[in-house]
């Protein structure tokens, strides 16, 4: 018989949070959500839900109580600023029993993941997840209204990673031996490019769409015209036109973690056929 945890997730609401609550339940052990409005926040029948904040780590003693694991994020507040409150946070959870700590990596160095590594006291992993399959959802609109996605460097390639597996992963490193100090890159199981996803999204919702590819200059066009921030611009500039290569090399961490092999877009594509079906 599995033994049974009781773990505590914290940026419960958000992509990976969610699914990381989904598959606790799944297999079986107790779940709590942290999150800064309980009072708003949606989770399934079983969760535990409990009001806190990271920049605030006294504020999580209470749902720290009984824990054996604890699934961080790397920002917190209403400004998704880094955390700086690391050490804080791991002492009260070491206080509280708490034995195995992971971490979703935010994309570059935080004081909070810098702060996990060095504590010997708990078994820490590091989710390093690269491109989300659900960063398509950002097409759902241009495709209900015009049957159309508008985007720059087509050929580009990705090794998106379903964000379900991303929570599969964290749920075994949570609850089982043997993953205590590493470093899990995640990805899907193919290498993709723009055109790829594209027909992927047509198949599952039974409408052809078309694809335009757009120039640098059109996309930053494109892009100011959204709303973004210059600094976002230059990031998705670099990301998209050069693309390193880690976010575009298959590893089977997924398999090797969980025992299944890692879900295709395909697959999210008709999990999520709807969002991109006019009147949906």
């Amino acid at each position: 018989m599995t033994e049974s945890h009781t773990i505590l997730v914290t940026g419960a609401t958000g992509t990976v949070g969610r699914q990381v609550v989904a598959e606790l339940l799944a297999r079986g052990h107790a779940v709590r959500a942290l999150t800064r409005d309980a009072g708003a926040a949606v989770f399934p029948a079983g969760v535990e839900v409990f009001q806190g904040d990271l920049t605030e780590p006294e504020s999580l003693v209470p749902a720290l109580e009984g824990v054996t694991g604890l699934h961080l994020i790397t920002f917190g507040g209403a400004g998704f600023a880094p955390l700086e409150t690391g050490p804080r946070i791991l002492e009260l959870a070491r206080a509280a029993g708490v034995r195995r700590v992971t971490v979703l990596h935010g994309g570059g160095p935080s004081l909070l993941e810098d702060a996990v590594r060095a504590d010997d006291g708990v078994d820490w992993t590091v989710l390093m997840p690269v491109e989300f399959m659900g960063n398509a959802l950002e097409w759902a609109d241009g495709v209900t209204a015009s049957d159309e996605v508008r985007e720059p460097f087509v050929g580009r390639l990705s090794a998106m990673v379903h964000e379900g597996d991303i929570g599969a992963v964290a749920a075994v490193a949570l609850t089982e031996d043997g993953h205590a100090g590493q470093e899990y890159v995640i990805t899907g199981p193919e290498l993709l490019t723009v055109g790829d996803k594209v027909t992927a999204i047509a198949a599952a919702r039974g409408r052809d769409i078309t694809l335009v590819e757009l120039t640098r200059e059109q996309a930053v066009a494109q892009w100011r015209a959204a709303g973004q921030p210059e600094d976002v611009i230059g990031f998705l500039l670099e990301a998209y036109g050069n693309t390193p290569e880690v976010g575009r090399t298959v590893l089977d961490t997924v398999e090797k973690v969980t025992g299944r092999p890692a879900r295709t877009f395909a697959q999210w594509a008709a999990e999520h056929a709807g969002a991109f079906t006019a009147g949906a």
